[in-house]
C-alpha cells in the first residue's frame, strides 16, 4: 500500500525543539487517541479495575534480509526490541522516584521505537552496516538502546525494525513489530513521513495533526527527525539530510479497531505515539501505594502544598507556576489522592492535567484512565452551556470527536470552558476529600501544556 506523505515540524536542518506538548494521548491499548491529549506523555497504561465514578461503584522482505531468530545475541544484550536505558529513568522526584518506589518496569513506546528503527535504517543506508543494537536519543535525556528484530537494505531504501517492549503494564501494542523504511527524500524536501501498513491516517479535524497525514504524533516526529540527523552527522553528512520515512506497524490496521481510533476520525492503522518514549507502566495496586506514600512523606515533611499531576506537561506546568512544590504523580488516580487526603490532610492541594482529564474529574470519575472511562460530550455540553455557549456552539461540543476539540471551539467563541470544567472539578475533588483542611486548586492544560483553564485561585488564570 502506498505511504501517505506529510513533513515533519522541523524543517531541513532544524535542531529538535524542546519537548513541551501536551500529556501523551490514551485510549484502550493508549494507541486509541491522538487526540485526547489528557494522559500523561508516559504513554501506555496497563489494566485495572472498573471505572470509579464518586458516588457509585463502580512484513517485510528483500535483499539482504535478516530476521532475528538468524542473528546471535551478543552476552548481555537484552531480547529483541527491548530498550535497555544508559541513564536512569529516576531524576530523584515526581514521576521517576515515584516509579522506582513503586518497583514496576518501564517500557517503550511506538514513537521511541520507530525512532531506533528509524535511526538503525538511516545509519544502514549510508554505511551499508546496521548498527544493533541502536542506541537513540530522547526527551530528557535519555539513551535508550534497542536490538533489532528485522533489517533489510537494498533497493535504494534501507528497512530496520524493533519489537515495542511496554513494560510491566502491556497494552494491546505489546509486541508489535514497528519498521521504519527510509529512502532518500527529493533535494530540499527535508525529513518527511509517510504511513505504511498498519499506521492510520487522519480523517477529521480536531487532532493534533491535519486532515490527510499519518498519525504519527508531532513530538515522535521531531525526535524520529533528531535522531536521522544525529545519524547523518555520525556517517559525516550536514545533519539535515533529504528523507522519506515510512513507519509501518504489523497487524497495526487490526490491532487499531481495539483502540479509540476508528471512532475519532484515525482510519487504516495505529497511532505512533509517545511524548517522551518511556511507558510508565501503572500497576493500580503498587502506584496507589506510592501515591500514598508521597503523600505520607510530605506531610512528614511538614509540607503544606502537593500537587498532583496527570502526566509530564502538566507536571512541567505546576513546576512552572510553583518551583520546588512536592509533586504528586497521581496519573490517572485521582481517586487515590482524594479519598487518602479525606485522613491525611495537607493544607493545599493543586490538582493538573490535560483538559480532557479534568473533564473526566468534572462528571465524576475518580479513575481517569481511557480504558474505563471516557470523555461524556453530553455532560461537556451542559458546562459549555453553564459557561455561556450558545445552542449552536452546544452543539458543536456535543458533537466534537475530542474533549481538546470542544474546548479549542469554545475558546476561539469566547468562552470559558476551561475555566467551568476545573470548578466542577474542583467541587468534584471537595467532595470526595471531605475535610476542611483540604483547599484545592484546578488547572487544565492543552495538549502544548498551557493553562486553559483554573478554578480555586483568588486571581486570574495563571498564565
Amino acid at each position: 500500500m502506498p505511504g501517505r506523505t506529510a513533513p515533519v515540524r522541523t524543517g531541513p536542518g532544524e535542531p529538535p525543539r524542546d519537548v513541551t506538548a501536551a500529556d501523551a494521548p490514551a485510549g484502550p491499548g493508549n494507541d486509541a487517541a491522538l487526540a485526547e491529549q489528557g494522559r500523561h506523555d508516559l504513554t501506555d497504561h496497563g489494566s485495572g479495575p472498573g471505572s470509579t465514578r464518586r458516588g457509585t461503584s463502580g512484513s517485510g522482505s528483500g535483499p539482504a534480509e535478516r530476521k532475528v531468530e538468524d542473528v546471535p545475541t551478543p552476552s548481555g544484550r537484552e531480547s529483541a526490541g527491548r530498550g535497555t536505558d544508559r541513564e536512569s529513568t529516576s531524576r530523584g522526584s515526581g514521576r521517576e522516584a515515584q516509579l522506582d518506589r513503586s518497583g514496576l518496569r518501564p517500557g517503550w513506546t511506538t514513537g521511541a521505537c520507530a525512532a531506533a528503527a528509524s535511526r538503525a535504517a538511516w545509519t544502514a543506508l549510508l554505511t551499508g552496516a546496521f548498527p544493533d543494537p541502536v542506541e537513540i536519543e530522547l526527551p530528557h535525556g535519555r539513551r535508550p538502546a534497542f536490538a533489532l528484530t528485522q533489517e533489510r537494505l537494498g533497493d535504494g531504501s534501507a528497512m530496520a525494525a524493533v519489537t515495542k517492549d511496554a513494560g510491566d503494564d502491556p497494552d494491546v501494542t505489546q509486541g508489535a513489530v514497528v519498521r521504519a523504511t527510509l529512502r532518500r527524500g527529493e533535494p530540499g524536501s527535508g525529513i518527511t513521513f509517510a504511513a505504511g501498513d498498519g499506521v492510520g491516517t487522519v480523517t477529521r479535524p480536531g487532532l493534533p495533526l491535519e486532515v490527510g497525514e499519518p498519525a504519527i504524533n508531532p513530538v515522535p516526529r521531531r525526535y524520529i527527525a533528531a535522531n536521522i540527523a544525529a545519524a547523518d552527522r555520525e556517517a559525516g553528512g550536514s545533519g539535515a539530510p533529504d528523507v522519506l520515512v515510512t513507519v509501518s506497524i504489523d497487524d497495526g490496521e487490526s490491532i487499531a479497531q481495539r483502540t479509540w481510533n476508528p471512532r475519532i476520525g484515525i482510519l487504516g492503522g495505529l497511532s505512533v505515539l509517545g511524548t517522551t518514549g518511556v511507558v510508565v507502566p501503572y500497576s493500580c495496586s503498587a502506584w496507589i501505594a506510592s501515591i500514598h506514600e508521597g503523600i505520607d512523606v510530605a506531610r512528614a515533611g511538614g509540607v503544606r502544598h502537593v500537587a498532583g499531576t496527570t502526566g509530564s506537561s502538566s507536571t512541567t506546568t505546576v513546576e512552572t507556576l510553583y518551583p520546588g512544590v512536592e509533586l504528586l504523580d497521581m496519573g490517572d488516580f485521582a481517586g487515590a489522592v482524594l479519598k487518602y487526603l479525606h485522613q491525611h490532610p495537607v493544607p493545599r492541594l493543586t490538582l493538573c492535567g490535560g483538559f480532557a482529564k479534568i473533564s473526566k474529574l468534572a462528571n465524576g470519575y475518580l479513575d481517569l484512565h481511557s480504558h474505563r472511562t471516557q470523555v461524556d460530550h453530553e455532560h461537556l455540553a451542559s458546562l459549555a452551556a453553564r459557561a455561556g455557549a450558545g445552542p449552536e456552539l452546544v452543539e458543536q461540543v456535543r458533537h466534537s470527536p475530542t474533549a481538546a476539540h470542544a474546548q479549542s471551539l469554545c475558546a476561539d467563541a469566547g468562552v470559558p470552558l476551561g475555566d467551568t470544567v476545573a470548578d466542577a472539578a474542583r467541587t468534584e475533588a471537595l467532595a470526595v476529600i471531605d475535610n476542611p483542611q483540604v483547599d484545592v486548586q484546578v488547572i487544565c492544560t492543552d495538549r502544548k501544556g498551557r493553562v486553559v483553564g483554573r478554578a480555586g485561585f483568588a486571581a486570574s488564570t495563571p498564565e
